[in-house]
């Protein structure tokens, strides 16, 4: 095996754990994303510590938690002098240290064309940003067609987004990232060991898949939604009614019943359906191409979905609907400690995934990384987490693996004990059973925050040792460096 192997990264959008067979569901088959699993590691506890799209999403880039990104939103991106505070995107560095690094499909990039470090990119950008221009626009329009708006589809509002798609399954996203990812594999002859990053656009709603996938489920076959709790978060609840309202979606959930909660489960279960079709053939062309035995593969979600779940829809908060992900990972053969068809317990994060692909591809982790090299691969390992902290605008978590603490913008605050309640429907915040739990994880949080708040403004550090006797200072042409380097 060559020292630098490989590497393939795939990522599905707003993807729940628990829809996968690798991961206990029996109302669905996975065989392909549990492929990976069979031949790797299946991390068990993995959470996006930024449970929304762009925020989880720069995260990964940098190595970064949100508050030292400043990403904690759909509304923010890394900042474009990231370079000049010496700070690299993990394609970047992998660029750097001699991979040749391509991008296929959803990256979700502000401007949605920037390269960030990928050598090549094929853009299938979010399926709500209908007016990109991007290569599927283009293959669409060459076929006839266009991105079309979920409230073009009939049913859209009356089933809560739950559509058929107007595009047919060759033609639609999903498919094509699948497509255009195993051509790229297939034509690459490069001398340099391939880093690929593939994203697809599902199964993230609309909830839009094609008539052939959408017949192989049952709405009485799918699990039922965690029940709200009447008054336990009413500002949360109000805040995705509005939040879906916006013309993006424009779905009106005020009244949200069992009977939309199925539909939209089956549609979403098709939509994973799709996507595990598309991840077997990536996996068929590493094999016939003779890549697999030399490649990395790695495969997580930027979050998951509600799904009705305490009667909310999409992401953004700590429920483990939005926030507990699938992750993967499975290592070529040769690679000694690594683990093959193992199930790790051990805490671990999304943002991991950045610290993994760095270390396989031998490259030295910057201090300001809050990532850390995945377990059970073969890798240095980090001492195992006690706690991971998660953090949003608006939003912040600690999680120990049992216990749960969640605070929201607005005052709602919730702890729950995950061993004795896997659902979350008992909120002990003012529980006396749970304050020593709570007096814990607040204090875990405190610290974790005040530090990030620290090395968020690196950029604006004057010294670090003292200038008292720095002779250069005192003179009257001194200027500060600004931005000083993360480095």
């Amino acid at each position: 095996m060559s020292e630098m192997p490989n590497i393939v990264f795939i990522m599905a959008d707003q993807l729940r754990h628990d829809f996968l067979s690798c991961y206990g569901a029996d109302f669905i088959s996975t065989p392909n994303i549990d492929r990976i699993a069979a031949g790797g590691v299946r991390y068990a506890n993995a959470y996006s510590e930024h449970p929304l799209c762009v925020a989880a999403r720069v995260s990964l880039l940098t190595g970064m938690n949100a508050v030292k990104t400043g990403v904690g939103g759909n509304g923010a991106f890394l900042r474009p002098d990231h370079a000049d505070c010496g700070i690299d995107t993990w394609p970047e560095t992998l660029a750097a240290a001699g991979y040749h690094t391509a991008a296929i499909g959803k990256m979700h990039f502000y401007p949605w064309d920037l390269s960030l470090g990928f050598d090549d990119r094929i853009i299938t950008e979010d399926k709500r940003w209908l007016l990109i221009e991007d290569d599927y626009q283009q293959f669409l329009t060459a076929h006839g067609h266009r991105k079309y708006h979920g409230n073009e589809h009939e049913g859209y509002q009356e089933n809560r987004g739950a559509i058929v798609s107007l595009l047919p399954w060759e033609l639609y996203w999903d498919h094509f990232v699948g497509e255009q990812a195993a051509q790229y594999l297939d034509a690459y002859e490069g001398d340099k060991p391939l880093a690929m990053m593939v994203g697809f656009p599902g199964p993230h709603c609309p909830y839009d898949p094609t008539p052939d996938y959408l017949r192989q489920f049952d709405e009485a076959d799918m699990p039922v939604p965690v029940p709200e709790v009447e008054g336990q978060h009413p500002g949360l609840r109000r805040s995705s009614i509005v939040s879906n309202k916006l013309p993006w979606n424009g779905v009106d959930y005020t009244e949200f019943t069992e009977v939309h909660k199925r539909k939209i489960r089956a549609h979403y279960a098709a939509l994973v359906k799709q996507i595990d079709d598309e991840v077997g053939r990536i996996l068929d062309t590493l094999g016939r191409r003779g890549m697999i035995d030399n490649t990395v593969v790695l495969f997580a979600s930027d979050h998951g979905d509600y799904l009705g779940d305490h009667g909310l829809i999409g992401k953004g908060t700590f429920f483990e609907g939005s926030t507990h992900v699938p992750l993967l990972a499975q290592v070529p053969d040769g690679i000694a400690g690594a683990a093959s068809g193992k199930v790790c317990d051990e805490l671990v994060t999304l943002t991991d995934v950045t610290a993994t692909m760095l270390e396989f591809a031998g490259c030295p982790r910057a201090d300001y990384l809050d990532a850390q090299p995945l377990p059970r691969l073969g890798l240095q390992e980090s001492p195992s987490r006690e706690v991971i902290t998660g953090f949003l605008d608006g939003a912040w978590m600690a999680f120990d693996g049992r216990w749960k603490l969640a605070k929201y913008r607005g005052g709602e605050a919730m702890l729950f004990d995950l061993a004795e309640d896997p659902q979350e429907q008992r909120n002990l915040i003012d529980d006396t059973t749970g304050a020593s739990q709570y007096r814990h994880l607040d204090a875990a949080f405190s610290d974790a925050m005040m530090a990030a708040i620290l090395d968020s403004h690196r950029d604006k550090m004057v010294y670090v040792q003292d200038l008292s006797a720095d002779e250069a200072f005192g003179s009257a042409d001194w200027r500060r460096t600004y931005p000083r380097s993360w480095q």
